[in-house]
């Protein structure tokens, strides 16, 4: 196998293993719609790889990561969304949305009401936020369903499920950030309930044959924290229900990894891979053909994923395909 093998993600055919990792545009309007940047920028870059991931889009006004970031969280955002499917797609390349929402690290300059699993600060930047009722989190999991079903009516022919670099999903998974004593905190299986809700109501909304992918940190970088057993332990229970895992690493603390290096991220990914039978996408300074194809036939992960240079070129993913 190489980065050419044709791989299957659900029910979508993928040409090669080459896929486009979510890149924030920072280029939404002050509602949270998406723009012409979004429509260029994404059709320009969907030639070469086989799946484009449209860049985090809040499902709730109150978990926008960003004031100019995109949202899916009224039927009105369902028109500009259209507009990125549909240039996409007539490049003959699919795309999934990331449904994210980032509780704690919610932007001040937005939010209305800040809330997290517990009343814990990432920092005084995002300040304090308030712990979530059960009431709050029922809330929270009906608007992933409400951005799914529209993500259905935009075109998008997949979802990624945004549970890492510190947002709500990740908070509620891991101990540093969840100190719940109610059945959303303490245990594993409980500190993952709340990613089980989302996942639950977006399956039940999309169908068992629509793709949905999960984008997690796999360590939390420093003690007491998530590591990458930790993430595939509690992904093995739900691992029914999801067509592919996307590793990433850090971002509900400060900490940050001792050294960044090519394809640094993925040692992550193989031991998640490990413990999971379904596609493990990698990502993180994969910026060669022989180190792409390396990862995929050593079996450290079934996909690779670029970002940051496809902003700097457009067209890198042709390159990295020679």
């Amino acid at each position: 196998m190489t980065i050419h093998t044709p791989i299957q993600i659900g029910g979508i055919s993928l040409k090669n293993r080459l896929i486009m990792a979510p890149l924030q545009q920072y280029a939404g309007t002050p509602e949270g719609f998406a723009t012409n940047h979004h429509t260029e920028f994404y059709s320009r870059r969907a030639n070469h790889v086989s799946l484009v991931i449209v860049e985090s889009t809040a499902v709730s006004d109150s978990g926008r990561l960003f004031n100019n970031d995109i949202g899916i969280f009224t039927d009105h955002h369902i028109e500009s969304l259209k507009k990125i499917t549909e240039a996409v797609h007539a490049k003959q390349t699919p795309l999934f949305i990331q449904l994210s929402h980032g509780g704690r690290k919610s932007s001040p300059l937005v939010t209305k009401k800040l809330m997290a699993p517990s009343s814990i600060a990432y920092d005084e930047h995002y300040g304090s936020p308030e712990a979530m009722s059960l009431a709050d989190i029922q809330q929270i999991a009906e608007q992933y369903r409400l951005a799914a079903k529209r993500s259905v009516m935009a075109g998008f022919d997949g979802i990624e499920i945004h549970a890492a670099h510190g947002f709500l999903i990740h908070q509620f998974l891991s101990p540093l950030s969840n100190q719940r004593i109610d059945s959303y905190g303490g245990s594993p299986e409980n500190r993952s309930r709340f990613l089980r809700d989302v996942l639950t109501v977006i399956r039940g909304e999309v169908g068992k044959n629509y793709p949905i992918t999960i984008r997690v940190s796999a360590t939390d970088y420093v003690k007491g924290g998530l590591f990458p057993e930790d993430i595939a332990r509690m992904l093995q229970p739900l691992e029914s229900e999801l067509d592919a895992v996307h590793v990433s690493t850090g971002g509900l603390v400060s900490a940050q990894p001792n050294h960044i290096y090519p394809a640094y991220q993925v040692p992550h990914a193989a031991i998640i891979k490990q413990h999971l039978k379904i596609p493990v996408i990698a990502v993180g300074i994969i910026n060669s053909r022989s180190l792409a194809d390396q990862i995929i036939q050593d079996q450290l992960a079934d996909m690779i994923a670029i970002g940051r240079p496809l902003i700097e070129d457009p067209d890198f993913a042709a390159q990295l395909l020679q």
